[in-house]
């Protein structure tokens, strides 16, 4: 019942705040540009980085990309911009 509430606290707050859903959801924003660049914001956390691989921790789940020739660009606590070859980007429930 809690939990149903605080969804539609959230809807309403950001439909008359005229807030992103991301932002009042605490949901991962993912902006890819082709197959090289990807930028998360509102991640929780760097898990694991490879030249093949990133996992991110997310509120719920995390965040699986996986490519070749990864390098980190940019880094901070809830963004990161990774450049490389992307193949995929999966969402891991759990």
């Amino acid at each position: 019942m809690a939990k149903k509430w605080r969804q539609h606290l959230q809807n309403w707050m950001s439909q008359k705040m005229d807030l992103p859903q991301d932002v009042m959801m605490d949901l991962p924003r993912i902006t890819m540009i082709g197959q090289i660049h990807i930028y998360v914001e509102n991640h929780r956390g760097l898990l694991t980085f490879s030249d093949k691989e990133v996992r991110l921790l997310l509120k719920n789940g995390q965040l699986l990309i996986k490519g070749r020739s990864f390098v980190i660009k940019t880094i901070l606590p809830e963004e990161i911009l990774l450049e490389g070859k992307i193949d995929e980007v999966l969402y891991l429930n759990g």
